[in-house]
């Protein structure tokens, strides 16, 4: 079974950090593009950063750029979402999600499977 598991959501003030992690099981994803969405309260789930199968291209939106990294680590079967100088608006469930092909940028219906979510909550 394949499974997509996020952690390391939380609580945190502004201007503070949080590392995300999204462990995978199931099936390989080393070659599989990847990438982490959001969905805040009564807003649709929206694209926040993406990786291609090897980590050489990445893809922010924009209002996360300078501020959030994605990476990957494939000998772990483990993506991550470094989240710097968090803001209010970036409260929301953050979920990972692994596409069918090695990149597929920030496009929602790219992606096949998908983690039950993890929730970032940013306080002023």
């Amino acid at each position: 079974q394949v499974q997509l598991v996020e952690s390391g959501g939380g609580l945190v003030q502004a201007g503070g950090s949080l590392r995300l992690s999204c462990a995978t099981s199931g099936r390989t994803f080393s070659n599989n593009g990847m990438g982490w969405f959001r969905q805040a309260p009564g807003k649709e789930r929206e694209f926040a950063a993406a990786i291609n199968w090897s980590g050489s291209v990445r893809l922010y939106t924009d209002s996360v750029k300078g501020r959030f990294t994605i990476s990957r680590d494939n000998a772990q079967n483990t993506l991550y979402l470094q989240m710097n100088n968090l803001k209010p608006e970036d409260t929301a469930v953050y979920y990972c999600a692994a596409a069918r092909s090695g990149y597929s940028g920030a496009n929602t219906e790219n992606y096949v499977w998908w983690g039950q979510g993890t929730q970032v909550t940013v306080s002023s």
